[in-house]
């Protein structure tokens, strides 16, 4: 295929060899990253479930300094290694508690893995790849959904990556500083994630060394003393764990007070055979369907995925020109940095894909895998784009992409629509009130809550998104036919970049749904100094993690009312656990009864109610403003869903008192059936 003819166009075809190409290149990727990434750390609040829960174990070793056991609501929570919480907490230490501090260390690993794409990518393919690779880990939708909350998932993709990086350099150069650096971000890779760290690396590095036969260099890596120096690193943690955290009693497969496993076997056993093998307890996890699991994949890579197509054509024709396929007319040509990165980061990709397809998983598990896939698929994008080969492909990608945008375009403006009469509703909550979303066990599950309701919340995000697929996609046809390839591609990174700020704008409009920082400040207020509720107890119906922001955004320990469960019920049954974390008190409380769900219900199932403490008052995070109610001798509630309960019973209680909150929602025909067989017993 004849290469694309020159233009004076310089920002289509630029000089990417020049100094003023990559200055340009830099202050663009810095640019995006700060009005994607860094302005998206102020807001919102911290949310419920991981990520206040993470935020809590940080915050406990920062005002501890315990650096190593870490513990939430006082209680040991051991599921997890320590960097990630090292990091925030000393963020915590310059810039207080805060949302900010909790997800900078997320943020600037996004920019260090961009850098590190650029770096790779740049010695390997050229300056154009290496462009597309950083440019991609930006505005890449997966890289920015899964850094929204404290998850060590991008953190420990930097690290093996860096690892690869040094150990691929360490066998061109043949120096042995590169690779001393290889196991050193290997061990702060186990201290990130754990074992499934060593596990993808050398996933990755044995096939690559078979293939090429360069695992007859052995001697020139530095085993002993990169062991050693690996060893140095992760082990001491591990060390101090295992001794701080000792079993107690005679333990079964399942913890009970005083028999419960120590760290070791809970953190190498459950925490890794068992839960690949699916067999962990508590069993407080999900896993993908088969085919959704593959196919979201074009989701989180998206835009970029659309040209996954037309660089597999592309790898698949040169590596029969480079004897790595079946070509019998072709001989062997010696393999350049560029060819044994395809290689390495092919198996590297593959086998976290593979692995996460058999283990259990949520969607942002294969997160390491992102790396690879982009760094490879800007490099067939870069090639193509240079060489000419295979335009029709790379016009498909163009056409899908349009058509997509029209999708979206369309969707948005049919949601738009549905909610044109519909009044504006800050707190998106109250309208979301009747669904199940408590029940939601993957981290998308929200989605679901784009009804017309909320779209009346999410009017301005939903034109900004409309908007950049409205134009962009069109944009970047356009400027593709005309063999304007770096403007179009950069028209296509530029629309993405936009959808995402739009999708925070999102985000933010959730947080009175998905945070429960609104019903800390009103906790905060009543429980000031000098206020007759200043000694107030705040307690947590179920598992802590249901109102995670409640405990990190008041800065207390939390009574946990039947809280022995999923993420604490290993840490719960050791002897030293607070027991006031996890049952009532026993002293009459003159604070709140806090619920951190979001008040969800099954329709055909009907909970067991639970006694509360008398004198206590019930709070709701559905009003987060007010107390809605103190609880009588002889009050009986269903606590976990008293948002919903509280309409029919106790309706005249709170009406007969100005100073209660109350509004009434529809209450489904059981629960009212049990309010009123407990009527009677009320004094």
């Amino acid at each position: 295929m004849v290469p694309p003819t020159p233009t004076s166009d310089t920002f289509s075809t630029p000089n990417f060899n020049s100094v003023s190409f990559r200055r340009y290149a830099r202050i663009v990727l810095f640019a995006i990253w700060v009005i994607v990434f860094f302005l998206s750390l102020f807001s919102p609040a911290l949310l419920d479930d991981a990520d206040a829960t993470h935020a809590n174990a940080a915050r406990t070793m920062a005002l501890t300094g315990d650096w190593v056991t870490l513990r939430v609501d006082g209680i040991r929570y051991l599921e997890k290694p320590p960097l990630p919480y090292w990091l925030v907490a000393g963020c915590y230490h310059i810039f207080g508690f805060n949302a900010f501090a909790t997800h900078l260390p997320l943020a600037i690993s996004v920019l260090l893995l961009s850098w590190l794409a650029w770096k790779w990518s740049l010695r390997a393919f050229g300056a154009r790849a290496a462009f597309y690779a950083a440019l991609s880990m930006e505005t890449s939708a997966g890289v920015f959904l899964f850094t929204r909350i404290f998850i060590p998932e991008v953190l420990v993709s930097l690290l093996i990556a860096a690892a690869l990086y040094a150990f691929l350099v360490g066998l061109e150069k043949r120096r042995a500083v590169y690779f001393h650096m290889s196991y050193a971000a290997l061990a702060f890779a186990v201290l990130t994630k754990g074992l499934v760290a060593p596990v993808f690396f050398f996933a990755a590095v044995f096939p690559y060394l078979l293939v090429t036969g360069e695992w007859r260099r052995w001697r020139e890596f530095r085993v002993v003393s990169g062991v050693f120096l690996f060893l140095v690193i992760a082990a001491p943690w591990h060390i101090l764990a295992g001794l701080r955290n000792p079993g107690e009693g005679h333990p079964g497969p399942i913890p009970m007070p005083g028999k419960v496993h120590g760290f070791f076997w809970f953190y190498f056993i459950n925490e890794h055979v068992l839960r690949f093998l699916g067999r962990r307890y508590p069993r407080d996890y999900n896993k993908l369907p088969g085919v959704l699991y593959w196919s979201l994949h074009a989701v989180w890579l998206f835009p970029w995925s659309l040209w996954l197509p037309a660089a597999l054509r592309d790898a698949v024709s040169r590596w029969r020109i480079r004897g790595l396929l079946p070509n019998r007319r072709t001989p062997e040509v010696p393999l350049g940095f560029g060819q044994k990165t395809t290689l390495l980061l092919s198996f590297y990709a593959g086998f976290i894909l593979l692995f996460f397809s058999l283990s259990t998983n949520q969607e942002y598990y294969t997160f390491p895998a992102y790396f690879p896939l982009l760094v490879l698929m800007a490099a067939g994008l870069a090639y193509l784009e240079s060489n000419g080969a295979f335009r029709r492909w790379v016009i498909g990608a163009h056409v899908a992409f349009a058509v997509i945008g029209a999708v979206v375009v369309a969707l948005l403006g049919y949601g738009l629509w549905l909610s044109r009469n519909l009044p504006f509703v800050p707190d998106i909550g109250s309208l979301l009130a009747h669904r199940g979303v408590g029940d939601y066990t993957l981290s998308m599950s929200h989605f679901f809550d784009l009804t017309a309701e909320s779209f009346a919340a999410l009017r301005l995000p939903a034109i900004l998104a409309g908007f950049a697929f409205a134009l962009g996609p069109a944009i970047a046809w356009v400027l593709r036919v005309r063999r304007k390839d770096v403007s179009a591609t950069m028209t296509v990174a530029l629309t993405s970049a936009v959808f995402l700020v739009a999708a925070h704008v999102a985000l933010v409009r959730f947080e009175p749904l998905l945070s429960s920082r609104a019903l800390a400040d009103a906790f905060n207020r009543y429980t000031a100094p000098n206020t007759p509720d200043s000694a107030a107890q705040l307690l947590l119906y179920g598992d802590q993690s249901y109102g995670s922001s409640v405990i990190f955004y008041t800065g207390r320990q939390a009574f946990l009312v039947n809280g022995r469960s999923s993420s604490m019920i290993w840490g719960s049954n050791w002897s030293d656990a607070p027991v006031s974390s996890l049952r009532m008190p026993t002293s009459k409380p003159s604070g709140g009864l806090v619920i951190g769900s979001s008040f969800s219900f099954r329709r055909n199932s009907e909970p067991k109610p639970t006694r509360c403490c008398e004198g206590a008052y019930i709070w709701s995070k559905r009003f987060p403003g007010r107390r809605c109610l103190q609880i009588g001798r002889s009050c009986r509630v269903l606590t976990k869903w008293v948002g919903l309960c509280i309409t029919a019973q106790l309706k005249d209680d709170c009406a007969q008192d100005p100073s209660l909150d109350f509004r009434s929602y529809q209450t489904p025909q059981w629960m009212k059936t049990f309010q009123s067989s407990q009527s009677r017993h009320q004094p």
